[in-house]
């Protein structure tokens, strides 16, 4: 087997291979109120850019960092997932175009898949649920399955050791946000690739290191066939 084979492939969900059109920030709101954060104003307004920057992380890192207080953070973490559970049931949720097929594809191809998230191990349970995705994948992670969340490779090396494969160098990452894009390099991934059905643009994927970038899902498949010649 070539050193340079890609055996695994560990893809975000929201944004990645799920379409979130504005749901993840629809939660936020909900939860920034359950925190007790002004409706309007300079405070509210910071958050929702630190939301909008930290997108892919622990949720509940996330806010934690925001509120500066454990309770009020446990808080917001639950309103938030009620806030997304209830807009799943509101308004549903759909892959991204062609994401099924590509993950099909590459288990076709000998390709491990796992799909990751930030959020809860009940809400990405949820999501599958309602995508009828709970056989597409090899394997899905949840912070909680793996220590810590993005950007710290633990997701990742998870995926990794419980597939069992055998080096990072075979390991290929797809996400749409910066932090995605940091925990595949900080997993010493061989691929870390953006795409552009998210939350962040080229520019700031690129910025953040990203191996390579593309349109979608569909394309990522590709780029590990290519790979794997």
């Amino acid at each position: 087997m070539s050193p340079k084979t890609i055996d695994l492939a560990v893809l975000d969900m929201a944004g990645t291979t799920v379409a979130d059109d504005g749901l993840v920030v629809r939660a936020f709101e909900a939860a920034a109120t359950a925190a007790g954060l002004p409706a309007e104003g300079p405070e509210r307004d910071k958050a929702r850019a630190y939301v909008l920057e930290t997108m892919g992380q622990s949720k509940i890192s996330v806010f934690r960092a925001l509120l500066g207080d454990d309770d009020r953070a446990r808080t917001a973490n639950e309103a938030f997932e009620a806030a997304y559970d209830a807009l799943i049931d509101e308004v549903g949720v759909t892959p991204i175009p062609g994401a099924a097929e590509a993950i099909s594809g590459l288990r076709a191809d000998g390709v491990r898949v796992a799909l990751t998230t930030g959020f809860s191990r009940a809400t990405q349970d949820r999501l599958l649920a309602a995508l009828d995705w709970a056989d597409l994948t090899d394997l899905t992670l949840a912070p909680s399955d793996a220590g810590r969340g993005r950007p710290y490779p633990d997701l990742v090396l998870t995926a990794l050791l419980r597939l069992r494969v055998d080096a990072v160098d075979r390991v290929a990452v797809l996400g749409d946000t910066t932090s995605d894009i940091a925990t595949g390099l900080a997993a010493g991934a061989r691929i870390v690739a953006g795409t552009l059905t998210g939350a962040h643009d080229e520019e700031q994927l690129r910025a953040a290191g990203a191996t390579h970038v593309v349109p979608s899902v569909t394309e990522f498949a590709d780029l590990i066939r290519a790979e794997r010649g």
